[in-house]
């Protein structure tokens, strides 16, 4: 039996991990939605997610509002999927 990895465990990363598996890419505001989170803890697993190289995070602007989307990449889909 795999252990589970350690960052994948916490509900809101698992959560989060899910959503960007089933979409090309995925806005903040739209994570921020679809996990209920707050936007501070959001940012804070995104950072760590990107931080272990599970996903990118790309931030533009949309007018004058900031916009960060995020996707997931092939070390994130492997983590996922062991």
């Amino acid at each position: 039996l795999k252990e589970l990895d350690p960052l994948l465990h916490s509900q809101l990363r698992l959560g989060i991990m899910s959503i960007l598996m089933s979409v090309e890419s995925a806005e903040f505001t739209f994570l921020k939605e679809k996990t209920n989170s707050t936007a501070g803890n959001l940012s804070v697993q995104l950072d760590k997610l990107s931080e272990a190289g599970y996903i990118t995070i790309e931030k533009s602007f949309n007018g004058k509002k900031p916009l960060t989307t995020c996707r997931i990449n092939r070390k994130g889909i492997k983590a996922f999927e062991d």
